[in-house]
């Protein structure tokens, strides 16, 4: 991508109503949505979180499919989700924004209990050992994650990366975390089930056309 087109894309970033863009000194300084975000959906529907949402594409199918939920995709590159963000806008989509931010700051930009579940969708495995600080699925991570998701809270993974699928379930069993569902090849699955197969992203499309197993967890954190 251009950096004229990165450029416009930030600047209609700017103007999007449904784009939350604080800076870190914002986050750090106490962010004005902790623990206020059904202020900014005007409603109490349960928040679901995509992170790592890329173009936004999982966040807004996710918002299309279930309208009695609100949806925030977080990614730090905004003209990345640029194009889901500006879909929602013409959808008329009201139950999904996105949120520019690191995913390490999750924990000061929501409040305890304040999120019912998290997707994760094809992140970057980081294989090399010296990248296990960067994977969204460590421990460090994931009690990030159970701070703010309520006492039934959720989260899915979807990935096409076997490595970051067996390391998780390996995380999540070494700390007796409740895992829900697990299969590393889902549509190739009996009955797999129908949240983790009825979106796909441009990229899981792709996958699929060279027969590349998907995988998919859903687990909750104990901790």
């Amino acid at each position: 991508m251009g950096s004229k087109n990165k450029l416009k894309r930030f600047r209609e970033n700017e103007a999007f109503e449904n784009v939350i863009q604080p800076t870190r000194e914002d986050v750090f300084n106490g962010f004005y949505l902790k623990g206020k975000w059904s202020t900014f959906f005007k409603n109490s529907n349960p928040i679901v979180l995509e992170l790592g949402c890329g173009k936004g594409e999982y966040s807004v199918a996710l918002a299309e499919k279930f309208p009695d939920k609100n949806f925030i995709g977080i990614d730090i590159k905004g003209a990345r989700f640029w194009r889901g963000a500006k879909s929602a806008l013409e959808d008329n989509l009201n139950n999904v924004a996105f949120l520019r931010t690191q995913i390490e700051l999750i924990d000061l930009c929501f409040a305890e209990n304040e999120v019912s579940e998290i997707w994760i969708t094809f992140p970057d495995p980081q294989i090399k050992y010296k990248r296990t600080k960067h994977r969204l699925l460590n421990q460090s991570f994931l009690k990030k994650y159970q701070s703010v998701l309520s006492p039934d809270g959720i989260v899915h993974l979807k990935t096409d990366s076997e490595f970051l699928h067996g390391y998780l379930l390996g995380l999540l069993h070494e700390g007796e975390h409740e895992v829900l569902y697990a299969n590393h090849d889902i549509y190739n699955s009996s009955s797999p089930p129908e949240e983790a197969t009825s979106i796909k992203t441009f990229y899981e499309n792709q996958y699929l056309k060279r027969n590349k197993p998907i995988t998919y967890i859903k687990f909750k954190i104990n901790y």
